[in-house]
């Protein structure tokens, strides 16, 4: 495989980003080897700077679950484009799209658009910690909630890839307030509360882990937390950055039927423009400024072209069949994925929940951050160099989702399979298997 025009442009890159990149997991730390660069995509594939083509189960991390360049998305980009970037005014289209994800996210009543996931969880805790006049927050090992200076203690995604317990430059202090649970393990929860009563502002979590690859809520587990943080006069924040419009058009909290105090949005609402919103109940949203005193800005929060392709996006998955044609290609995939592994005898861990799946190379069942670190990420990195091989693109890193779009079809499904095979075939002749 040729990647002589990306690593060109990458050893360029290492001169003017840091490490040659504006996000630590794109710089392939984890598997190896210098970054493939990326130059178009279009549906379900992508194609890189040599002009290799590869099925794409990245989608951008998440955002793209309509694929690349859906037409009807770079339609309503172009054409809210032409009128102006961005004015630092309330345009119609931020109303229509608060509308939107209102009626689709069953505990908001209320939303403010921000330009990022950690904006999202930054603002939905600040309000938490203003409107009960509490300071700590409860949140979960592996769970990852943007680069917060409180939240990246035992955090997931690019921390956990790297294996830091937190990040230099966050003052011990800063993490004080912030206090450490274990997913699905309730009695953790409950210590905490014991242990800090009258203190604990809010619990934050994924509803479904995906910062640490997948891991999905055990039965009980989200109702119990909702029946503790009610008990203890605390809020319950809902991150579904990664979730929302994802699982579910309303999300997990849809799925599962479990309804937040607060939630935090990204990724997908803004259509693959940078994005970030937060909301919930009326009560504690009109405590944001400027109605309440809890304060909170952005000069590009809510601009036309994010709001743009983010409207047409959720206005496109809230089509008749969507979410049982993701459902039924994610369950294709599962079944054809695991026949595979077990064809060939390879222990390895598949977790799946509608179009968003993670393979796991331990034998064991992850539903734990502990259980995730498990895994043999030496294997997961041979792996991934050998799909790239066969044409397709996954996250550079085990602890990561893989994401299926609408626009997948039996022939990307069939062609992955394949891909697979040969890769399983190829790591078994290096003895790697």
């Amino acid at each position: 495989m040729r990647l002589s025009r990306s690593q060109e442009i990458y050893k360029e890159a290492l001169t003017w980003l840091p490490g040659g990149v504006n996000s630590p997991v794109r710089a392939f730390k984890s598997v190896g080897g210098s970054p493939v660069v990326m130059a178009k995509g279009k549906g379900p594939r992508i194609w890189d700077a040599d002009g290799n083509s590869y099925i794409d189960y990245v989608a951008s991390w998440g955002p793209l679950i309509l694929g690349h360049a859906h037409p009807e998305v770079v339609e309503a980009v172009c054409v809210a484009a032409e009128k102006g970037t961005s004015f630092g005014a309330l345009t119609d289209m931020e109303v229509k799209m608060a509308k939107q994800v209102v009626d689709a996210v069953p505990s908001m009543e209320m939303v403010r658009f921000v330009n990022s996931g950690t904006e999202a969880t930054m603002s939905a805790i600040r309000l938490a910690r203003g409107v009960t006049g509490r300071s700590k927050i409860v949140k979960f090992e592996g769970c990852y909630h943007g680069h917060v200076d409180y939240l990246l203690a035992k955090a997931g995604s690019g921390v956990l890839t790297f294996a830091l317990p937190g990040t230099p430059g966050v003052p011990e202090s800063f993490t004080a307030e912030t206090l450490i649970a274990r997913f699905n393990d309730l009695s953790s929860v409950e210590e905490l509360f014991d242990k800090n009563r009258d203190q604990i502002a809010a619990v934050i979590l994924e509803p479904i882990m995906c910062n640490a690859g997948v891991i999905l809520p055990e039965p009980g587990f989200l109702e119990g937390l909702r029946e503790i943080t009610k008990k203890n006069n605390a809020l319950l924040i809902f991150d579904e950055v990664i979730t929302g419009f994802r699982v579910a058009y309303g999300g997990a909290q849809e799925l599962y039927g479990i309804t937040p105090d607060l939630t935090c949005l990204g990724k997908i609402i803004g259509g693959g423009l940078p994005v970030g919103a937060y909301g919930g109940r009326r009560d504690l949203m009109e405590q944001v400024a400027p109605v309440g005193d809890v304060y909170q800005a952005g000069t590009l929060s809510g601009n036309p072209l994010a709001m743009a392709a983010g409207s047409k996006t959720l206005e496109i998955l809230a089509r008749p069949g969507t979410y049982q044609r993701l459902e039924e290609l994610g369950a294709k995939a599962e079944v054809s994925i695991k026949g595979v592994l077990d064809e060939h005898g390879v222990k390895a861990t598949l977790n799946r929940v509608g179009s968003v799946m993670c393979l796991f190379f331990t034998h064991s069942p992850v539903k734990s951050y502990q259980d995730a670190l498990t895994s043999n990420t030496d294997l997961y990195a041979a792996y991934f160099w050998k799909m790239l091989e066969n044409g397709v693109y996954l996250a550079p890193s085990q602890f990561e989702a893989a994401f299926i779009s609408c626009v997948h079809g039996d022939q990307e499904l069939e062609e992955t399979v394949r891909a697979i095979e040969r890769s399983i075939e190829a790591l078994k002749k290096d003895n790697l298997l």
